[in-house]
């Protein structure tokens, strides 16, 4: 790794030791969110998979109803039929926050099923595939929801660790190995300094010496 191109002084060291103690700090704290993202991340993976079975049982159930309804109306009956009904279904999005996030929620608000179709041309299988289809709209809502979370999640994750690598694979060897080349040269300044010293005084010594000989 290079090390930076600055000035071998012990002003630069202090500034150097002082920042690499924060990229350290800041590289410990990325990663423990790093480990939070993980478990958020598999954990609503996990829920989503079982989201997504759950709704697609649920829907399978809800088009045989809808196919049975079919053979006994016909198309063109249910889609006048259709036309009919009057349902206000509420869906509440919201915003949860995690580690600096915000993540959607989503909460669907069904109305109660009530008798929407005349007794001639439909069946009961048309109101039993009208229920179903209502029943599959919280679940659709959960996993849309679980879904856009793992998404953000995993986009959070991805940036949360460029960050950690290039904490700790660029940022921090770059400063430590200035710091110690910093530490080797004022060190190799301070040994010739003390050599100058002790020749001077050496020489002192000695033009004394003569001096009171003479």
């Amino acid at each position: 790794m290079a090390k930076l191109n600055i000035a071998p002084t012990k002003s630069n060291l202090l500034t150097l030791q002082r920042q690499l103690a924060f990229a350290e700090e800041g590289y410990d704290l990325l990663e423990q969110k790093r480990q939070i993202l993980i478990f958020e991340l598999m954990s609503r993976l996990d829920r989503a998979r079982e989201a997504e079975q759950g709704t697609r049982e649920a829907l399978k159930k809800a088009f045989a109803a809808l196919r049975e309804a079919l053979l006994d109306a016909g198309s063109e009956v249910l889609d006048k039929a259709s036309i009919a009904v009057k349902m206000d279904h509420q869906i509440n999005i919201t915003d949860q926050h995690l580690m600096g996030m915000k993540i959607p929620k989503i909460t669907v608000n069904t109305e109660p099923v009530s008798v929407q179709f005349g007794i001639g041309g439909t069946s009961a299988n048309t109101d039993q595939a009208m229920s179903r289809f209502i029943e599959v709209l919280p679940l659709l809502a959960g996993l849309a929801e679980l879904s856009n979370a793992v998404i953000r999640l995993a986009r959070e994750l991805r940036k949360t660790q460029r960050r950690c690598n290039a904490l700790s694979k660029i940022f921090m060897p770059g400063y430590r190995e200035t710091i110690g080349y910093i530490i080797g040269a004022l060190e190799e300044r301070e040994r010739e300094s003390f050599v100058i010293m002790k020749m001077i005084r050496d020489r002192l010594g000695q033009s004394l010496s003569e001096a009171g000989r003479c």
